[in-house]
Formats: structure tokens, sequence, C-alpha cells
């Protein structure tokens, strides 16, 4: 029998019936899905030390599964003593499963161990339908060990879905497990 990752099937067998409902669609195609989820790590401090680079690049490789890339600097600031071309960041794009297995390990496991937390906050649409979530510490996951962080460095997770509307993308992100903050308190 062939893996089907938990959360995709959660979302084929509860969510999308659960999403025709509420919003009545008339075509399966018109249901909200989740496209990609990017991961991008700034590690500015890079400029000064190289290694630094390599070793965020192996953990977002850890954490997410899959290789991460570096990113460059596309101008050059002399203030910042920083070259065009020089590497200042790791970014990662997960689809497919490793997409849901991602989310699904973001959601039970990883922001849990986030110190007094109380939900995300369900401000962070960007008005196309994609949700872009902060994130401080990278030491929540538990694919990094802690004894061996060298510095703690945060990264930004930006998840695309195939709708325009923010609504319609809250309703996909919460059915999937995200803990928004409720708006009432």
């Amino acid at each position: 029998m062939e893996y089907i990752p938990r959360l995709k099937q959660k979302y084929k067998e509860e969510i999308v019936p659960k999403l025709q409902e509420r919003f009545q669609f008339k075509s399966a195609m018109q249901i909200p899905k989740l496209e990609k989820i990017s991961i991008n790590q700034g590690v500015g401090a890079a400029i000064m030390d190289k290694k630094l680079i390599e070793v965020a690049a192996d953990e977002l490789t850890l954490i997410s599964g899959q290789k991460a890339v570096q990113t460059v600097a596309k101008k050059s600031i002399s203030n910042f003593k920083l070259r065009e071309g020089m590497p200042i960041g790791v970014r990662v794009t997960l689809r497919g499963d490793k997409m849901y297995e991602f989310l699904d390990r973001l959601v039970s496991v990883a922001l849990p161990r986030v110190r007094d937390f109380r939900g995300i906050n369900e401000k962070s649409f960007d008005g196309r339908g994609n949700y872009t979530l902060g994130i401080t510490e990278q030491i929540i996951f538990p694919e990094i060990n802690i004894d061996k962080v060298s510095r703690i460095n945060g990264m930004d997770i930006t998840f695309v879905t195939s709708t325009n509307s923010d609504e319609e993308a809250h309703a996909l992100l919460s059915e999937m497990g995200m803990p928004f903050k409720n708006k009432n308190k």
C-alpha cells in the first residue's frame, strides 16, 4: 500500500466536504487547497562569518526534509558591508507530500513548544489568500539538537493557497489545524 500523509488524507476526506458546504462551491476545483509552503531564513551575520550560512542551510534541510538553497544579495549595500552575490540567507519550497508532512509536524509538534504560546496571529494574510508566519527560534523544531545550536535564527514560513480570498484561506488553514487566536479574546 502506498503511503499517504495523515494531513493529506484528512484534507481529502474531511476538509474538502466542510469547505464545499460552508462556501457553497459548485465545482470541486473551486475548493481552496494548499499549493506550497516556502520557508525563508535571512542570515545577515553571514557577511562576517561564512560558516553561518552552511549551518543555517543544514538546519533548514533537517527541519523541512528537503535540501535548502542559499539566497544571494541582489544589490551591494556599503553601509552593511554587503556585496552583490554574497550569500545572505537560505530558503526551501515544499510541495506535495513533504508539504503536508511539514505542516503536520509544525502544527502538532513545533508550535506547541513555543514559550507562552497563545495561538498565531490571524492578521498575517496578504489579501490574496496567502499566510505568512514568523518564527523567532529554530529550536522549536524537534529535529534541531539544542546542544549543537551556535546561534538562534528565526524564519518566515509562507503558506500559498489556491484561493484569492483571505476568508477561504483562513478556513482552510484552520481546518488543517493552524491554531489561530480567537477574535473574541
